[in-house]
């Protein structure tokens, strides 16, 4: 005999697992820490300054 579930349930658990798919997805594109953001913009900043002073007057 097939189990019997509550349909509700069902759907909730489904809608449930979709969030906790979402959010994992958010942390691995947005999950970064304050330091490491910090660093990346420095490094950003530092390719800048670097290729401006490279700039030839035309």
């Amino acid at each position: 005999m097939a189990e019997i579930i509550n349909l509700r349930m069902a759907r909730k658990a489904k809608t449930r697992a979709a969030d906790k798919a979402e959010a994992a997805a958010n942390r691995a594109q947005h999950g970064r820490t304050k330091a490491e953001k910090s660093a990346s913009q420095a490094e950003i900043a530092r390719i800048d300054r670097t290729l401006d002073g490279a700039k030839r007057e035309d």
